[in-house]
């Protein structure tokens, strides 16, 4: 493991000793209080961060490390500089490159072109840290994750792909639905089936609300980061057959809720829902530290 730039590349073994090492971080973290001293790691920002940024910095301190944020006022990436020579640049000084980028292909061209490991904190296409992140969090409320059947419904984006990546590596099942026009990429759920099926997974991807039916979780995202410029109304009149409320909750026979937040209350989730007892919101949240500090302890440990 160079990089971490999308849970597809991860063995299966290598995806459950990162969840491994996160629990133990998480439980033990006196531990690992050594683990990146003397390191460095800079975070390249394209897009405003809460839990990403704040997790990242906090999470690298508490393992001994030092941290520098760098934003858009010292130029976009590719502009003011192409990203061959941030890299570059930046690997003489650091040991390690935290990138949240637009494209997709700047994670790739960061790592092509530096010589220190680079995680990505979200990219067009994916969120490998929030994927590891909640795959940690239901592995603390269920003892076998890979018998876990988890339904995310509402808009196919990055944080969907990562999902079905996890889900199909760890070999449980993940049901994706959407409405018409507004599934996930169609390349990554090819990808994410012949992984699925390597691993004794399913992945089910229907428009169908009823296909809610015998789920343990269901976790859903913003419907307003779509990006076609739609009016709420239009989004709402696309999506309201997709709110996770009670009803929905009760037809999935479903304990859980879960979502990555930023969280639109009464839009993609009515407050009860994302707010009540069966939310695992904000332990999705605080996991995103501990499954980073695995991937940085791992990375730093080769």
């Amino acid at each position: 493991m160079d990089h971490l730039l999308s849970i597809k590349d991860l063995s299966q073994q290598q995806l459950l000793d990162l969840l491994a090492l996160a629990k133990n971080i998480k439980a033990n973290p006196a531990d690992y209080r050594q683990a990146l001293d003397g390191k460095s790691v800079v975070m390249l920002f394209e897009k405003p961060s809460l839990r990403t940024r704040v997790s990242f910095d906090i999470g690298i301190n508490k393992l001994g490390g030092h941290c520098l944020y760098l934003d858009q006022q010292n130029g976009a990436l590719g502009k003011r500089e192409p990203v061959s020579d941030f890299a570059a640049n930046i690997s003489c000084w650091a040991d390690a490159i935290v990138a949240r980028t637009f494209l997709h292909s700047t994670i790739e061209q960061l790592a092509e072109h530096g010589s220190v490991p680079v995680i990505n904190a979200l990219s067009d296409l994916y969120h490998p840290c929030q994927g590891l992140a909640d795959f940690l969090t239901l592995s603390e409320q269920y003892d076998d994750v890979s018998k876990v059947k988890l339904a995310y419904v509402g808009d196919g984006n990055n944080v969907t792909h990562s999902l079905m990546f996890a889900a199909a590596i760890l070999g449980a099942h993940l049901t994706v639905l959407c409405p018409p026009g507004h599934f996930p990429d169609g390349n990554v759920v090819c990808e994410a089936q012949a992984l699925a099926a390597k691993h004794g997974g399913t992945l089910v991807l229907s428009s169908d609300i009823a296909a809610i039916a015998d789920h343990d979780a269901i976790y859903t995202d913003t419907w307003i980061s779509m990006g076609d410029n739609a009016s709420m109304e239009e989004i709402e009149a696309k999506f309201k057959p997709y709110q996770v409320n009670n009803e929905l909750m009760a037809a999935a026979g479903a304990k859980h809720f879960m979502h990555c937040l930023p969280a639109y209350r009464e839009v993609e989730a009515t407050a009860e829902i994302v707010d009540g007892e069966g939310s695992l919101i904000l332990h999705q949240a605080e996991n995103r530290m501990h499954a980073q500090n695995a991937v940085l302890v791992t990375l730093f440990s080769q």
